[in-house]
């Protein structure tokens, strides 16, 4: 590359702000100097980097960065992914392509910053299948929650609960009740028949992502092991490998489970620590099916004497305010992404010990 003052210089470093069609790049050379800071069209984007040293290349985690990230590494450079809330404290003035862009490459030469690994085209598409499982259990809730609504108007209202919205469904199978008494009327039955008949296609469709998710996590020895911790199924364990499969980021289970934000968060000062509510933070998806592997711990834990289920025992007869229930649930969930972790990492299964053990 040449700079402006017509003197060569190598290119050490790229910043790259991507887009769908237009992409700033910020490339700078081992002093820290701009050599190229200028906008290139989707096309011309690899040509760039062909005509380029080796040298790292620095982007924003979004959709399309893994895409990218396999192409540059195949040129030889070295991708580095940066989460965008990383990237926003270098960004100096107003925000522009140009500055992002700029940002993104100050960020990538921090010390301490973390970086996103370069997934394979396989993982994200198992990531994309429990996406889309994701997407179409909402689409069930909705349907489940419209059929109560729209029945609730003719006075058929039944308690809440996902079994009790799929009894109001089978009340649209039958004409009349054991006594002969008509329930639903026919003009309402041909009304709402459209709407059971996407909730049993979504049924199917769900059914069918659940085998194929139970199959995968069967063949797969983490997966396997994973599944030996108490609450944690096949969707809970492909999940896991699928978003983590490489827990080398993280120093101990703590930062595992701040990374899916089951830690509290702190705002302390001075020497006194004060701890609020969970910061929320991270993979919303796998921290959510933690939690409802926690509530299943816990409905479970009567007739086990594991570590575990025990401590949760105990957890929660200290806890019995009005929100205890769900206050346990979300520890246990913190206290399973902790195992997840240890597995993981150091290998083994989870060995269910009675706790004076």
């Amino acid at each position: 590359m040449v700079k402006s003052n017509g003197k060569s210089a190598a290119v050490t470093r790229v910043g790259v702000d991507l887009a769908k069609n237009v992409f700033q790049v910020h490339a700078i050379d081992a002093g820290g100097e701009i050599i190229v800071a200028r906008k290139i069209r989707r096309g011309a984007l690899l040509d760039f980097f062909a005509r380029l040293p080796p040298c790292v290349v620095a982007m924003e985690t979004c959709s399309s960065a893994h895409h990218w990230g396999r192409l540059l590494i195949a040129q030889g450079h070295e991708v580095r992914l940066i989460p965008a809330g990383h990237v926003k404290p270098y960004v100096r003035r107003g925000k522009n392509d140009a500055a992002d862009a700029a940002a993104i490459c100050e960020a990538s030469q921090r010390p301490g910053q973390r970086f996103v690994a370069v997934r394979t085209i396989e993982n994200q598409a198992a990531l994309m299948r429990h996406r889309a499982r994701e997407r179409l259990s909402g689409q069930r809730t909705a349907l489940l929650n419209a059929l109560r609504g729209h029945l609730a108007e003719i006075g058929v209202i039944l308690p809440q609960g996902a079994q009790r919205a799929y009894e109001l469904k089978a009340l649209l199978d039958r004409r009349a009740d054991e006594n002969g008494e008509i329930v639903v009327p026919d003009c309402v039955r041909a009304a709402l028949l459209p709407l059971a008949a996407q909730i049993d296609a979504l049924d199917e469709a769900i059914g069918a992502i659940d085998d194929e998710l139970a199959s995968e996590a069967k063949a797969h020895a983490t997966a396997r092991r994973l599944m030996t911790i108490p609450g944690v199924g096949p969707v809970i364990a492909s999940a896991l490998v699928a978003t983590t499969p490489d827990t080398s980021a993280f120093a101990n289970g703590r930062e595992f489970a701040a990374f899916l934000g089951l830690t509290p968060r702190q705002h302390s000062t001075g020497g006194k620590q004060r701890l609020g509510r969970i910061t929320k933070m991270g993979d919303r998806y796998l921290r959510k099916l933690l939690v409802v592997g926690a509530t299943s711990v816990l409905r479970h834990a009567q007739g086990h004497d594991d570590g575990l289920r025990s401590w949760a025992k105990a957890l929660l007869a200290r806890r019995p305010e009005k929100y205890g229930y769900k206050l346990t649930a979300v520890a246990i969930a913190n206290k399973l992404a902790r195992i997840v972790f240890a597995l993981m990492s150091h290998g083994g299964v989870y060995e269910g010990r009675p706790a004076a053990a």
